[in-house]
């Protein structure tokens, strides 16, 4: 998949959670991306945040930080 597909499917589901109070979003966001999205589309995410996230939505963006923190190794 394009990352600018993947992108786009992020910050939608961003834009649906963002007026949720703060966390509340975030962990929303992350618990969609952790049950519906493929591994390679969350590889690919997560790539893709680490090459600086462009594109992102700040809530999008910390949500898949916060799901890449919890299923990398320590």
């Amino acid at each position: 998949m394009k990352s600018k597909d993947l992108i786009r499917m992020a910050n939608q589901i961003g834009s649906f959670f963002a007026a949720y109070p703060r966390q509340e979003a975030i962990d929303s966001i992350a618990d969609h991306i952790r049950k519906f999205w493929d591994p390679r589309m969350r590889k690919q995410i997560f790539e893709h945040v680490a090459a600086g996230g462009e594109g992102l939505q700040e809530l999008t963006l910390e949500a898949i930080r916060k799901v890449q923190k919890e299923t990398q190794p320590a």
